[in-house]
């Protein structure tokens, strides 16, 4: 039976304090106590229910980290202030100094520079590898590995971690398969597939409204126990707090990722075909050209598709600027970095989210210049979009006048 991550979410109830239909914020900082003694029980952890202070849990928090994990099938979860608190906070948590990680070698700007150039500072290396080759990966694992690190969908070029093989190295070397599903929510369910901890930038598709910043581990109880250690936990002592308020915006925009989902999908598989039928290099999961799309298909919750990122090749920097720039100026979206937006969102990754990893290196994984990065929006009239930005391509010489 497929697992429905969104029926999951729809099972759970909250009620306010007044019988709201939304849960009450805990607009607090810090909690009282009817005992001193319970206070201690709780520094202690034997307190299970009482809230001591934002910083180790809120009420507002807890309910979105239940929304998620439901989401993504774990037995809890524990949101942070961004996407990057939360994947700083696992792998600080899951690794000490003399100890290595295996990274696929294209995953969001972010990420590499913290595991390039920050983690080494900590005694901690990184061999960055082609995800989808497994004896790359395999190569790469030495004794002192602990982590195997990917994104089910890579950012920005939208290759395809085999999650079930990946499972099966990481059991086989006791490793921890890490995987930040951020591209793919309600699509692909990595713990499902034997993923061990799931992240999510939660600013990105799962809000959807560009408004707020956030992240989340996604794990057993043991685990996110242990980043909530007031004496050794990653996510207590590096403090990557939400905000009470935030969280409670991102629970409310959660129950609709599921329609939203659909739409991005929807809209991102109209444009893929449009713009390989115009000859551009597209690369997109849904395509049968894409070299992932089997393992995608195999992996994921069909109702929800395959996604709203796609990229185009239009051979040039200077001519991906002139085209978003246009685009821009047309009104069929924003140049501007992130994803999951109402509107369309484009940028040449190169130069923005990808822009920590040297040239030669964005080379060599195939990242050109002339690289369009789009996060589909939820237009209506699709089609009416793709005219207008054929007419766009068309405009600044990337498209023959012919076919249009």
């Amino acid at each position: 039976m497929k697992y429905k991550p969104a029926e999951r979410i729809q099972d759970l109830q909250y009620f306010g304090e007044f019988g709201g239909v939304n849960p009450s914020i805990s607009d607090s900082s810090t909690y009282t106590f009817l005992s001193a003694k319970t206070m201690f029980d709780t520094f202690e952890g034997n307190a299970e229910g009482c809230y001591l202070y934002s910083r180790h849990s809120s009420p507002s928090n807890l309910y979105l980290g239940e929304a998620l994990a439901a989401m993504e099938g774990t037995e809890t979860a524990n949101v942070a202030a961004s996407g990057m608190g939360a994947i700083t906070s696992v792998l600080m948590q899951l690794c000490n100094a003399g100890d290595h990680i295996v990274c696929s070698r294209t995953v969001y700007g972010g990420t590499y520079a913290f595991l390039k150039n920050f983690a080494p500072k900590f005694g901690i290396k990184t061999t960055f590898v082609d995800i989808t080759k497994t004896e790359a990966v395999e190569a790469a694992i030495q004794k002192s590995t602990k982590v195997l690190y990917c994104e089910s969908v890579s950012n920005p070029l939208l290759e395809i971690a085999d999650l079930e093989i990946l499972s099966k190295i990481s059991v086989a070397h006791n490793l921890k398969l890490v995987v930040d599903n951020t591209f793919s929510p309600l699509s692909i369910s990595p713990a499902k597939l034997g993923a061990d901890v799931v992240i999510h930038s939660l600013t990105k598709f799962i809000n959807g409204s560009s408004d707020t910043v956030g992240g989340v581990v996604c794990g057993t109880k043991d685990f996110i126990n242990d980043l909530r250690n007031v004496n050794d936990g990653a996510a207590m002592l590096l403090g990557p707090t939400m905000d009470s308020l935030r969280a409670a915006s991102i629970l409310k925009n959660l129950r609709t990722l599921h329609i939203r989902m659909k739409q991005h999908s929807h809209n991102a598989m109209f444009l893929a075909k449009k713009f390989q039928e115009d000859e551009f290099k597209t690369v997109y999961p849904g395509l049968k050209s894409h070299p992932g799309h089997g393992v995608f298909k195999k992996m994921m919750n069909e109702t929800y598709g395959f996604g709203g990122m796609l990229t185009i090749d239009v051979g040039s920097l200077d001519k991906a600027n002139e085209l978003m720039e246009l685009m821009q100026k047309r009104n069929l979206g924003y140049l501007a970095v992130s994803l999951g937006f109402y509107k369309t969102l484009f940028s040449a990754p190169g130069t923005s989210t990808s822009s920590e990893i040297p040239e030669e290196e964005q080379k060599e994984m195939g990242l050109s210049d002339g690289l369009i990065r789009f996060s589909i929006g939820l237009d209506n009239d699709i089609e009416r979009t793709y005219k207008m930005m054929k007419e766009c391509m068309v405009q600044v010489g990337v498209l023959n006048a012919e076919m249009v």
